[in-house]
């Protein structure tokens, strides 16, 4: 199963990464290896995780307050965003509609 980001959500990854790096060094690694988990675990049971809108899927982060938003669409996961759980919970709604732009 291939793996796609929205440019947002890798925009979000390179943003959480280099403040955590900011924070403490190697805490930004440690942010990715956590997503990696995610990842792994989205690409092995696309379907395990809560789906919180109708196709769309949200699969929690253990150590960071991040949740990867995606959606499956045949054989591959669309990651349509990596948010920060204490934000406005729905500000990527509007990158479904956009999504076939990018």
């Amino acid at each position: 199963m291939k793996i796609r980001f929205l440019k947002p959500a890798q925009s979000e990854v390179d943003d959480a990464f280099a403040w955590y790096d900011s924070q403490l060094q190697g805490l930004g690694t440690q942010f990715l290896d956590d997503l990696d988990r995610v990842i792994r675990r989205i690409v092995a049971y696309p379907l395990s995780c809560m789906e919180i809108e109708q196709g769309i899927r949200r699969c929690l982060l253990s150590r960071f307050p991040y949740g990867n938003i995606y959606g499956i669409d045949s054989e591959t996961v669309m990651v349509v965003a990596v948010a920060h759980l204490h934000r406005n919970p729905r500000y990527w709604i509007d990158r479904l509609l956009v999504q076939g732009t990018e």
